[in-house]
């Protein structure tokens, strides 16, 4: 059973960009795409570990803002030829409501 909690609405976070959420598992980064997409990932770049919430986001992608690596937004892998990934969380729309999904990796789901 995932732990799910509320932590606000999609006009919460700005278009093309994130907002960060302290958790049990660390900071997590919520991003917003230009097609009100969300996806949730813990905010470490594999790389050096660099703030992704402050990235810039491209499509369903995100630069990190320490060295340019891009990272998928669904799945936290670096695009080639970087490899590495951050953890993907799940995330889900209830009426309205982000919930984030604290308990094990998993499929994003798109509201």
């Amino acid at each position: 059973m995932t732990n799910w909690i509320d932590i606000g609405t999609i006009a919460d976070i700005p278009r093309l960009g994130a907002r960060t959420v302290e958790t049990a598992l660390g900071q997590v980064a919520v991003f917003r795409t230009a097609e009100d997409e969300v996806f949730a990932l813990i905010n470490k770049c594999p790389h050096k570990n660099g703030p992704l919430s402050e990235g810039i986001v491209m499509g369903r992608k995100v630069a990190c803002p320490l060295h340019n690596w891009v990272i998928d937004l669904n799945s936290g892998h670096a695009d080639a030829p970087d490899e590495g990934c951050t953890t993907p969380l799940a995330l889900k729309d209830e009426g309205g409501r982000l919930l984030l999904g604290l308990d094990a990796v998993a499929a994003v789901a798109h509201g």
